[in-house]
């Protein structure tokens, strides 16, 4: 490709220097294997995951980052010299961002009151989870992340601990909490909080969902607008994807929602209104047409469905798949297994098939999102993550996918596409520097270039770290 700019033109976001420019990512088809290979190769994972967890103690760990030449070093790291930059933090707090890595530092936090599809499993059961999630974060976005599962389900004492804690983080990524209490303490966070709080589990999953549908939508030639929404499941997942698709274009009296009880409607306002405010503002907003019954009435004629429910297979019927619109997209987003298997729902009529797994095509998976968002956010020291930033990250994420060709098993990159990280990362801290809430102001090139630099380092550490045996090979399994 010749690389010519025209002056007339605003410079655009270059591609990162590993990327290959013309290249159209690898995507996996579904239909070429039996049954029975898809069905093995679906619960490997688990199989290997039982072998490689003990082998290696866990996932992550604490290295050096500065130099150490000598034990002379310490004088300058620890006491006597490392006073100066305490003295300096204590007269402007802001400087912890400076003299320490608390600029690059997110806690990972959660109760382990609803860790993927398990349910209420407890805190030290979610800790690989939770240390799965900080792995992604430092090899996907650059980000020191640490797991922090806490003993307590109490929202006042969760709340409590995130505040306390915020001198030493940059910002809190809050993860499988049981809803409702999810929301209520994430909006008392984000307001009483000096940094960045979100929920993955809501913001996250409704960012990378809402750029899937966004892109589904043009595969299948259909208008947002227009679309005629259902949603199978009323949990913290479904009711952020709900806003986002909205704030991407789509329109809530098209969408029809169910939770275990059926249909959200006007008729079931008095049965919410006592702690179910999110599910309320569903039925004051959503389902103008007041569809009745349950997961096969509300997907009855449906141009999409979003099932963010209990894991399958069998969730969702693959009848019910066919009583949907022609060219239906079908998002099966449970963990570890969805709601209904890909082959299973294209058999029934779906035209586009996405999954939270990355051994099928389309992976809906929020690690398209929160390593790229935290990176911006970070980057630009922004005060908060806004909805705003997750619709920026939600428009990139669809032009990254577009501008690779979108087709019916690619309707969103792929996590080895890295280019996707940064990319997100300068639209997101882009996005918080025109709202007013970052503290640093840079271009959205300056921002790529950074975020392109420190993402880069962290891969090349792995490698290094594997080439050198550091890191030991995984065991033969």
């Amino acid at each position: 490709m010749a690389k010519k700019s025209k002056p007339a033109k605003k410079k655009a976001v270059k591609k990162a220097p590993a990327r290959k420019a013309a290249s159209k990512p690898k995507v996996q088809a579904l239909g070429k294997e039996s049954v029975e290979a898809m069905l093995k190769k679906a619960y490997e994972p688990a199989r290997l995951a039982m072998i490689y967890h003990p082998f290696y103690e866990g996932k992550i760990e604490v290295v050096p980052k500065c130099a150490v030449w000598d034990f002379s070093a310490f004088a300058i790291w620890y006491t006597p010299g490392v006073a100066e930059p305490c003295k300096a933090i204590n007269k402007d707090k802001d400087l912890s961002y400076i003299h320490t890595n608390r600029w690059n530092t997110v806690g990972v936090i959660s109760d382990g009151t609803r860790v993927l599809g398990l349910g209420d499993i407890g805190p030290e059961a979610g800790m690989p989870v939770m240390e799965g999630k900080s792995l992604l974060f430092k090899y996907l976005g650059g980000v020191d992340a640490f797991p922090l599962c806490l003993g307590t389900k109490d929202p006042e004492k969760i709340i409590e601990t995130v505040k306390i804690l915020q001198p030493s983080l940059g910002g809190v990524n809050l993860e499988d909490i049981s809803q409702p209490k999810c929301f209520y303490i994430l909006e008392r966070l984000r307001n009483e909080c000096e940094i960045p709080v979100w929920h993955d589990d809501q913001q996250g999953t409704g960012t990378i969902v809402a750029a899937g549908a966004v892109n589904a939508a043009k595969v299948v030639g259909k208008k947002p607008s227009e679309m005629k929404a259902a949603f199978i499941g009323a949990g913290a997942a479904n009711i952020a994807i709900s806003r986002i698709m909205h704030l991407a274009g789509f329109k809530w009296e098209n969408m029809v929602m169910c939770d275990s009880k059926g249909t959200l409607h006007m008729g079931r306002c008095d049965e919410l209104k006592a702690g179910y405010k999110e599910k309320l503002f569903m039925c004051e907003h959503s389902n103008k047409e007041m569809v009745l019954g349950g997961p096969a009435d509300a997907m009855k004629g449906a141009d999409i469905l979003v099932a963010a429910s209990k894991p399958g297979p069998g969730t969702v019927k693959p009848e019910w798949i066919k009583g949907m619109a022609n060219d239906s997209i079908v998002f099966a987003t449970a963990n570890p297994i969805p709601e209904i298997w890909p082959w299973e729902a294209l058999e029934a009529g779906a035209k586009v098939v996405a999954t939270g797994r990355s051994d099928f095509p389309n992976q809906v998976n929020n690690s398209l999102g929160f390593p790229g968002i935290f990176r911006g956010t970070l980057d630009v020291k922004a005060k908060t993550i806004s909805d705003t930033m997750c619709v920026a990250a939600v428009m990139e994420l669809a032009k990254t996918a577009e501008d690779n060709g979108l087709s019916e098993t690619y309707i969103v990159p792929t996590m080895d596409e890295w280019d996707v990280f940064p990319r997100e990362a300068a639209a997101v801290g882009t996005a918080a520097i025109n709202e007013g809430i970052a503290r640093v102001k840079a271009s959205r090139q300056e921002l790529y270039d950074k975020a392109a630099r420190i993402i880069k380092r962290a891969r090349d550490q792995t490698k290094m770290l594997m080439k050198t045996k550091f890191i030991r090979p995984p065991p033969k399994a």
